[in-house]
C-alpha cells in the first residue's frame, strides 16, 4: 500500500515515520527546498535563526517516533530544561519572571506583586485538571468518529466538561481566577500561541500554562531546527521517500475515490494521499472541482506575524532565552488584529534570543534577537507602508522600556511578514496558525483528520485537528497515521 503526503511539516514528518512504521510504502513532496514547513534555520552571515517555533513542550511527542523506530531519542536530540522561562516588561516598570517549575513561578510572581501564592498554584493545578481532561478526548484522537465518543475517556470529560471553562472567554476566566490585572496579562498571552484572541477563545486554552509551566519548556541542545534534521533522518532511515522542489498541482481523484497527485511531470499513483499543506489551499488549489467546504471557507483563520531577525553586536546580560514587553491596552491591541484587522501602534512584542541557550548561534559578544509582534491576517493591508512602521514602533517600545537606544547595534537584519508567509509556507492568507480557536465550536470546525466524500484523502498539520503548535502537530500526524492504517 503507498501514501503520498503533501507537505513536510512536522505533521507530515510525523505521520511519514508512523506509516512506514507500519509497513506502508511512503513519499512525500514539498515545494520547498528542505522539510520543516514554517520550522526552519536561517543563517545571516555570523548569525543562525530558527524561523518558525520557538517554544517547545512535550518533548515525549517526539522521543515516541524514535522509540517506535526501536531507536534511542537521546542519541541524536537532547533537550535542555532552562531555568527561566519568560520574562515579562510593563511601561510602568515592573519586571516579572516565569521559572521551569509551578512553586518557583508561583513564589516569583507572588512576591512580585503582592497576591497569594496559593491563587496561582490553584491556578496552575486546574490547567493540569484541563490537560488530563481534555487530551484524551480532544487532542489524541480524531473527534469525527462516532465511536471515539463512545469510551470511558470520552464519558470522564464530558461528566467533568463545565470544568475546562469553555464557555467563558480565556480573559473572563483569568480575571475571574487571577484578580491582579498584570498575571490576567501574562495568562491571556497564551492565547497568543495559536493565533487567537483571549476575548473571544474559551478558557480552555488556559491548558497551554500547564504544558509550559507544570510539565516545562525545553530547548534542544543545537536549537529548534535540529528536531526537525532529525526526524528527518529517522524518516530517511526507515525508507521514506522524499521530493523537495516539487510543487504538487492538483490531487486526483476519481468517482469519489483520490488516486493520487499531478505534479509537472505527469500523475503519480497512490492508495491514499494524506495533506500536510493548509486545509484552505489544499481545498481551493489542490482540488479546484471540489466545492470549499463551509467550515473550511467560513472559520475565522489565525493572526499572522512580523517578525525581524537582528543580529546584534552587543550582549544584554538583562534579557533571558524569553522577553515579553507588553503592550498598554491588550484588550485594544487585540480587537485591532481581529475585529478592524489593523496593525496597533502599542503591540506586544516577544524577543527569542536562542544564543543565550544554544551554542554557536551569534558569535562571541553578539546576540541573535527574534522579534516579533502579532498582526492580522493578509487582506491587502498596505504592508510595505507598515512594516517601516512597525519596525519603528518597536523600537521606540524596546528603547523606552531599557532605557537605551539599541538600534545603533544591529547589524544585521531581515524580516518576515504576511505576504511572506502566504507565499513561502503556502499559508493561506499568511495567517501562521491556520484557524484561530476564537469560538467553544473551533475545535470541531478545524478540517477533520480524514475527509468523509473523498474516500483515500487525509489532513494533518495546524490547520486539521487538533491545531497549530508543535505537540498538537506532532499529535495531528500521529491521528492522520492511524486513521489511514485503519480504514486501509
Amino acid at each position: 500500500m503507498k501514501a503520498i503526503i503533501v507537505g513536510c511539516g512536522l505533521a507530515g514528518l510525523a505521520c511519514s515515520i508512523r506509516l512506514r512504521k507500519m509497513g506502508w510504502e511512503v513519499e512525500v513532496f514539498d515545494s520547498q527546498s528542505s522539510p520543516g514547513g514554517k520550522l526552519q534555520s536561517r543563517k545571516i552571515d555570523e548569525f543562525r535563526f530558527d524561523l518558525g517555533p520557538s517554544v517547545l513542550t512535550k518533548p515525549e511527542l517526539i522521543s515516541e517516533l524514535f522509540e517506535l523506530c526501536g531507536e534511542n531519542p537521546q542519541d541524536h536530540l537532547v533537550f535542555n530544561r532552562p531555568e527561566k522561562l519568560f520574562q515579562y516588561f510593563f511601561e510602568d516598570g515592573t519586571v516579572l519572571q516565569t521559572f521551569n517549575n509551578a512553586e518557583k513561578t508561583a513564589k516569583s510572581l507572588s512576591d512580585s506583586l503582592g497576591v497569594n501564592k496559593s491563587i496561582i498554584l490553584s491556578y496552575l493545578q486546574h490547567s493540569m485538571k484541563i490537560e488530563k481532561i481534555t487530551s484524551p478526548v480532544f487532542l489524541e484522537r480524531s473527534l469525527h468518529q462516532i465511536q471515539n465518543y463512545f469510551n470511558k475517556e470520552t464519558a470522564y470529560g464530558f461528566l467533568r466538561f463545565a470544568q475546562i471553562k469553555a464557555f467563558s472567554s480565556l480573559d473572563a476566566y483569568n480575571s475571574s481566577a487571577l484578580k491582579h490585572p498584570k498575571l490576567v496579562q501574562i495568562f491571556n498571552q497564551y492565547a497568543s500561541y495559536n493565533g487567537s484572541d483571549p476575548y473571544k477563545a474559551p478558557g480552555t486554552l488556559s491548558v497551554i500554562s500547564d504544558f509550559e509551566l507544570n510539565q516545562g519548556m525545553y530547548i534542544p541542545e543545537k536549537g529548534m531546527y535540529s528536531i526537525v534534521e532529525s526526524l528527518y533522518n529517522l524518516a530517511l532511515r526507515q525508507g521514506v521517500k522524499f521530493n523537495f522542489n516539487k510543487k504538487v498541482n492538483e490531487l486526483v481523484v476519481h468517482k469519489e475515490k483520490v488516486k493520487g497527485i499531478r505534479i509537472e511531470e505527469g500523475k503519480l499513483l497512490a492508495d491514499v494521499v494524506v495533506s500536510n499543506a493548509d486545509a484552505y489551499n489544499t481545498w481551493k488549489y489542490l482540488l479546484p472541482k471540489k466545492k470549499l467546504p463551509r467550515n473550511i471557507q467560513n472559520h475565522e483563520r489565525s493572526s499572522s506575524m512580523v517578525v525581524f531577525y537582528w543580529g546584534m553586536n552587543t550582549e544584554n546580560p538583562e534579557l533571558n532565552l524569553h522577553t515579553i514587553f507588553f503592550s498598554n491596552n491588550s484588550q485594544e491591541e487585540y480587537r485591532h488584529i481581529f475585529d478592524l484587522k489593523q496593525v496597533y501602534e502599542d503591540p506586544t512584542i516577544y524577543v527569542n534570543i536562542t544564543s543565550k541557550e544554544v551554542h554557536g548561534d551569534a558569535p562571541p559578544g553578539k546576540e541573535n534577537w527574534f522579534v516579533m509582534i502579532s498582526v492580522p491576517h493578509d487582506i491587502g493591508q498596505n504592508w510595505d507602508y507598515l512594516i517601516p512602521q512597525i519596525r519603528k514602533h518597536i523600537l521606540l517600545k524596546i528603547n523606552r522600556i531599557l532605557k537605551k537606544d539599541i538600534e545603533p547595534f544591529i547589524e544585521v537584519e531581515e524580516y518576515l511578514e504576511p505576504r511572506i508567509i502566504q507565499s513561502r509556507y503556502n499559508s493561506a492568507f499568511g495567517s501562521v496558525y491556520g484557524y484561530s480557536s476564537n469560538s467553544i465550536w473551533s475545535a470541531f470546525l478545524r478540517q477533520a483528520n480524514f475527509e468523509r466524500k473523498i474516500k483515500g484523502l487525509y489532513f494533518c498539520g495546524g490547520s486539521a485537528h487538533p491545531g497549530a503548535g508543535m505537540p498538537l502537530c506532532l499529535l495531528s500526524g500521529k491521528i492522520a497515521a492511524e486513521l489511514v492504517h485503519e480504514k486501509a
